[in-house]
């Protein structure tokens, strides 16, 4: 059973390259080395080769190395859940990652408590549509004339950890940076219609540790952000805590206040945009190019919005100063 009130941390893995290649502070990389070191388990969610989120078991690190880092579409969870009860009755440690929802919909699935799962979530902000992403990615091969190779949803390496830009590789070795998909996300229209009435939008969660990138942690903890990436911890439960205090040494950790860690996906569900309906009518009906103007900011004219509202609040910040 979860605690009301969880403890919570700062985290920065002390190895830098696990940072770098994590999408934020590190964390899982540690819980799951440790399962691994053990014997264990890790399912967690992995990109195809056709770019497509799924869920994926693995036994080696090298397996779980591709379950580090964002995926802003729902995952396919096949018949994962099968393989967890399975592994969990031959007597495995389990360690299971995933949206709110998908770990409460585990432990409804299992049924009973088992003393070797252990389940990670993420503070989820909503789960995009696999459709949007598709069309998205077609119409972005059309735009550069190539196919594409790979992925990154948050480019940490070339924009920082705070930035959020996607970054596609082309296999004509054109790289394109965008925020499209990143806008039409924040705007909320693409999230399942289930993710505007998630009752996980909230301090309390399903996972025995939930986790996620830190916003907020400069007011949280001073001087502790390099702009490298600093994982959020929620410690949930006695289960939760006692995997964590045995991973300590891998980490580099200032507990802080849940109040100065109050990111909106921990307070309420996004409303749904007074402009849902008409996005997807625009969706089915119109070329994506036309959706990406309208919803996604792309084009001249948005690039010149953009810049002007970028103007306008410098100007604010001088004349504050």
């Amino acid at each position: 059973m979860n605690w009301k009130k969880p403890k919570v941390y700062a985290v920065k893995h002390i190895d830098s390259e696990v940072r770098a290649a994590s999408r934020s502070g590190g964390i899982f990389t540690a819980i799951s080395d440790e399962v691994l070191n053990h014997g264990g388990i890790i399912y967690g969610c992995v990109l195809t080769e056709k770019f497509e989120a799924v869920h994926i078991r693995a036994v080696t690190a090298d397996e779980r190395n591709a379950m580090r880092g964002s995926k802003y579409i729902q995952s396919n969870l096949g018949d994962v859940f099968k393989q967890v009860i399975k592994d969990l009755n031959d007597g495995k440690q389990v360690l299971f990652s995933g949206t709110s929802c998908q770990v409460a919909g585990l432990r409804s699935f299992l049924g009973k408590h088992y003393d070797n799962l252990l389940c990670i979530d993420i503070v989820c902000h909503g789960v995009p549509s696999p459709a949007v992403w598709k069309k998205y990615l077609q119409w972005q091969e059309s735009k550069n004339e190539g196919k594409i190779q790979n992925v990154d949803f948050r480019n940490k390496k070339d924009y920082g950890w705070a930035a959020h830009i996607e970054s596609l590789f082309f296999d004509n070795d054109k790289k394109v940076d965008s925020r499209v998909f990143t806008t039409l996300f924040y705007e909320h229209s693409i999230l399942r219609p289930a993710c505007y009435k998630c009752p996980y939008k909230d301090v309390v969660h399903p996972g025995d540790i939930t986790i996620a990138d830190y916003w907020g942690i400069d007011k949280a903890a001073p001087g502790f952000n390099d702009n490298k990436g600093v994982s959020l911890v929620l410690v949930n439960n006695e289960l939760g805590e006692q995997l964590f205090q045995d991973i300590k040494d891998e980490l580099d950790i200032r507990e802080t206040k849940i109040e100065d860690s109050m990111q909106p996906p921990l307070k309420a569900p996004f409303d749904i945009p007074d402009n849902r309906e008409q996005f997807w009518v625009d969706f089915y009906t119109t070329d994506f190019e036309t959706v990406a103007k309208k919803y996604g900011g792309y084009g001249f004219k948005n690039d010149v919005k953009n810049s002007l509202k970028k103007i306008k609040r410098k100007i604010k910040r001088l004349i504050k100063r």
